[in-house]
């Protein structure tokens, strides 16, 4: 029983640290969807050259779609005539990350981690947008026929109230069980697992983000759900760099993305989607173990210390509110 409390206990502080955040992070990507729905994005896609990857890129960060959320949009993005390249790199970098999850790392793993999460994300799209158009013939980028308009809008309608319920009702429900697990689990492992655990065994090289994104790769995990895990795995004394690996190697791949991918754009653009994310993330990675040298806030989670206040509490009871319901979804 006390060992019940204790992971009851560790997953009830890391929701209620990740909670405000998160709750604005949500009202955040209800007015994304607002104002920047992903018909807009559809528009501004096409054509080939480094353009249209630079604008894939950026729009994928803020937008709040899982690995595989983001495959639909990215197969409408190539029906109307988006590049391969610039549909690689919204592929790469929506996953990654969301308004509300970049919100959620600042407050469990701090400002450092955030910053490196967001510049990561851009570039990794970047790179792999441009490699894609690089390793394309001319001539054989012409986008597939255009289908039926799905209305991928659906429930983000350019309303206040659209968006709102997007924010509120859409995004929780589809990340649900997702972020329900992440918690639970940082819980069990902050909970059972001693501090440092990691940290002889492993150490701050190489190997010890080889494990992560072996870790992270087949997972079917969303970028705010990988966040309590990255904040666990720390706990346990994995490097900062390490940690991040499994951020942006988690949300941006699983199982059935890949063989999506492999379908929609090729095995040649599979290997290059794939390559670029391990590459980006490891270098990613060395880089923030670099900085965690010189500034050693951020090498431990970013904890905030004494009581969970009111706001936190019930910020907590409202996130689980919101996230509960994903758990009677069928199919």
């Amino acid at each position: 029983m006390d060992m019940l409390q204790d992971i009851l206990l560790d997953t009830w502080r890391v929701a209620g640290d990740m909670a405000p955040y998160l709750l604005l992070g949500f009202l955040v990507a209800g007015l994304l969807a607002r104002f920047l729905p992903p018909a807009f994005v559809e528009r501004h896609l096409g054509g080939r050259g480094l353009w249209p990857v630079v604008k894939a890129s950026m729009l994928g960060v803020p937008m709040p779609l899982c690995s595989c959320g983001v495959l639909p949009v990215a197969a409408s993005l190539r029906q109307h005539g988006a590049s391969r390249g610039a549909t690689l790199a919204f592929l790469i970098s929506t996953p990654q990350t969301g308004a509300e999850s970049i919100l959620a790392v600042q407050a469990l793993l701090g400002p450092v981690f955030a910053v490196f999460i967001v510049i990561t994300t851009f570039l990794s799209g970047l790179i792999g947008g441009a490699a894609m158009d690089g390793v394309t013939p001319r001539g054989a980028d012409a986008p597939r026929p255009d289908g039926p308009d799905q209305g991928i809008d659906g429930p983000t309608r350019r309303t206040w109230l659209g968006g709102l319920r997007y924010g509120f009702i859409v995004l929780p429900r589809d990340m649900g069980r997702s972020m329900l697990l992440g918690l639970l689990l940082s819980g069990l492992l902050t909970a059972l697992v001693p501090d440092n655990f990691f940290a002889d065994r492993l150490g701050p090289g190489i190997l010890s983000m080889l494990v992560m994104m072996a870790v992270g790769i087949p997972l079917y995990v969303c970028s705010a759900g990988s966040i309590p895990l990255a904040y666990a795995f720390m706990k346990m004394g994995v490097s900062p760099g390490a940690a991040l690996v499994f951020l942006v190697t988690g949300p941006a791949t699983n199982a059935a993305a890949i063989t999506t991918i492999a379908n929609l754009l090729g095995r040649r653009g599979l290997a290059v989607y794939l390559l670029t994310i391990a590459l980006c993330a490891m270098g990613a990675g060395m880089l923030l173990n670099q900085f965690a040298i010189v500034l050693p806030e951020a090498a431990h989670p970013h904890v905030h210390d004494g009581a969970r206040g009111w706001v936190q509490n019930l910020a907590a009871v409202a996130l689980f509110a919101l996230l509960l319901p994903s758990l009677r979804r069928k199919g």
